[in-house]
């Protein structure tokens, strides 16, 4: 796969499906324990590596810890205030509509979030690509919040509905 925020999803499941062909430990396991041992190892490598690239935080910050960067770092929590100004009104309003019990609010919510973290996505992409790399490091520490605010809302949405 390229070293790039940007690619084809359908050529990494292509990708990984080869690769887990070739190295999966049932092809392997007539070999000897250290054989078997490898293939293991190698097929848990591809599936976290996969799972990694799949999600938008994870391939960010990898890209990132490659220029010696950790946006995720205890250390480094902060956020801008505008951004978690409106993060703090939208959790108000999920509480809200969660205590009302409404779930077309709640889904509306979600809806926002969702796009909200799409455009974070590309602006990441963007900087990523032209290497701006303070940009992105910020941009990957709002879409790690926003992905944390989706879940609590599909968890809300899930509770009504229950």
């Amino acid at each position: 796969m390229p070293r790039s925020y940007r690619f084809d999803l359908e050529q990494l499941d292509q990708a990984y499906r080869a690769l887990q062909h070739d190295i999966h430990p049932d092809r392997h396991a007539t070999e000897n324990e250290a054989q078997r041992r490898l293939a293991q190892q190698s097929s848990a490598r591809v599936n976290e590596a996969y799972r990694a690239l799949k999600d938008p935080v994870a391939r960010a910050q990898y890209l990132l810890s490659l220029h010696g960067l950790d946006p995720l770092a205890e250390s480094n929590t902060a956020l801008p205030t505008a951004f978690l100004e409106h993060e703090l009104e939208r959790r108000e309003s999920v509480a809200e509509a969660q205590d009302r019990r409404d779930s077309a609010r709640l889904d509306e919510l979600l809806r926002e979030v969702r796009a909200h973290a799409a455009a974070l996505e590309s602006r990441l992409a963007d900087h990523l690509a032209r290497e701006s790399w303070n940009e992105a490091h910020d941009a990957v520490r709002e879409l790690k919040f926003l992905s944390k605010v989706g879940d609590d809302i599909e968890a809300a949405l899930s509770e009504v509905e229950s």
